[in-house]
């Protein structure tokens, strides 16, 4: 059976409970669309996680037999973001115990981990590079290394890291090499500076990089 957590809203403006009247609140609970203090929800009883060490996080959800998430709404993203967990004191103070028992294991694996991502890194980077000097085998090196590395940045969402990157797609390596042309070899920086819509600023810049393309494919 699939647990559902309460959700505890921290709010942005000033929120007083709907029963006992107490206010403002750091932190509410909506029912039926009126706000609740954790006392009257029933979980006034609960401590603070915030969100950040996932070990911790993980334990004490886990041993805690009542927990709540904790979210806030991000007005520029217009989405909720979870901030951290209320759970049971003994929860968290017994996760806290765990966790410090085996840090020096933790921080090794991470350790081990970090060198491993690293090194994927470097051959995402290089193979994504070998292809860029493939299909434009007069891209200067500078350049080469300069787009390789931008596109596979880990977490970016790049097209190095896309699917159709990690394949070496033609279509894909082109598109990597095509943005970078356009922002440091036109103008369409400045055009976007001067309030030209992204369109307009695309088609007036597209003559300029296929020139620095074809040059490039020589």
């Amino acid at each position: 059976m699939d647990l559902v957590a309460p959700v505890v809203v921290e709010p942005l403006r000033a929120r007083r409970c709907s029963e006992c009247h107490s206010g403002p609140l750091e932190r509410m609970v909506l029912e039926f669309n009126a706000p609740l203090c954790l006392d009257c929800a029933d979980l006034g009883h609960l401590v603070f996680l915030p969100r950040g060490d996932t070990a911790l996080t993980r334990r004490a959800r886990e041993a805690s037999a009542l927990w709540a998430v904790v979210v806030r709404h991000n007005r520029r993203r217009t989405r909720y973001e979870r901030q951290g967990l209320l759970v049971e004191e003994a929860a968290l103070a017994g996760a806290e115990a765990a966790c410090l028992a085996d840090a020096e294991a933790r921080a090794r694996r991470r350790a081990r981990d970090a060198v491993r991502r690293d090194a994927q890194d470097v051959q995402v980077r290089e193979t994504l590079a070998a292809e860029i000097r493939r299909l434009f085998p007069r891209c200067p090196e500078d350049r080469v290394a300069e787009v390789a590395a931008h596109a596979s940045q880990r977490g970016s969402g790049r097209v190095g890291r896309t699917a159709a990157g990690r394949a070496l797609e033609r279509g894909a390596v082109t598109a990597a090499v095509r943005a970078s042309v356009r922002h440091v070899d036109t103008d369409y920086d400045a055009l976007l500076m001067r309030g030209v819509p992204r369109h307009q600023a695309r088609t007036r810049v597209a003559p300029a990089i296929e020139a620095v393309l074809r040059a490039w494919r020589g």
